[in-house]
């Protein structure tokens, strides 16, 4: 379902560009040893993860659906290419690149919600390894969290919280009844998004079961 209510989207969007903003400047500045680390994503470097958040900004729906058409809806292959066409000859021009579509509201089908997810979370995949300190303003994750919590969409959030309480320390994110699992906002936030490594900012009896589920198939 799309957002229904016209401000709640200019709000999100508006999330989205300072999110984007914040990352662009964290990222002036770094080595090319730091632009070829490892990310939170795996197969990704940093200068990748940047080319896919470039793709995300500049692929709208009919574009998004042909390319998943010619991949044959296998999404790595998708993203795969996409972020090939979005990456420069340098991390520079991959990162002036995102700077020119840090305005922009293009986006594949779905809520608005789950792109200001897709920036909050690729963020931090590439802030955490780089050990950078940037973070969203906990109302911006808050957003995401309730997102995530309530529907799958691009990750398999709400199945990761099935079963269990989240409780935020520095907001007012709540949400289910099991075992309880606590910490900030964010933690929250990428645990469910499947990034076992947030879970080690997390307490409570239920983080075993949540970190098992963040676990790679």
């Amino acid at each position: 379902m799309l957002d229904a209510d016209p401000a709640t989207t200019q709000t999100l969007w508006a999330a989205v560009h300072a999110e984007r903003f914040a990352l662009a400047d964290d990222l002036a500045g770094l080595t090319a040893e730091q632009w070829a680390r490892r990310s939170l994503c795996a197969r990704w470097s940093i200068e990748e993860v940047l080319a896919h958040l470039s793709a995300a900004a500049s692929t709208g729906g009919v574009r998004w659906l042909r390319s998943m058409l010619a991949a044959r809806f296998n999404p790595d292959v998708h993203n795969d290419r996409r972020l090939a066409e979005q990456r420069g000859p340098t991390p520079a021009a991959t990162l002036e690149r995102f700077r020119s579509l840090i305005t922009s509201t293009t986006a594949p089908m779905g809520p608005t919600a789950a792109w200001l997810g897709e920036v909050v979370v690729h963020a931090q995949d590439i802030r955490r390894p780089l050990g950078l300190p940037g973070e969203p303003p906990v109302s911006t994750v808050t957003a995401v969290a309730r997102f995530y919590a309530a529907r799958d969409f691009a990750v398999n959030s709400r199945t990761a919280a099935a079963g269990l309480s989240l409780q935020a320390t520095d907001g007012p994110f709540s949400t289910g009844e099991g075992p309880l699992v606590s910490g900030t906002t964010l933690a929250l936030t990428m645990a469910m998004a499947g990034r076992a490594n947030f879970c080690e900012d997390l307490s409570g009896p239920g983080v075993s079961v949540l970190r098992e589920r963040c676990a790679p198939s």
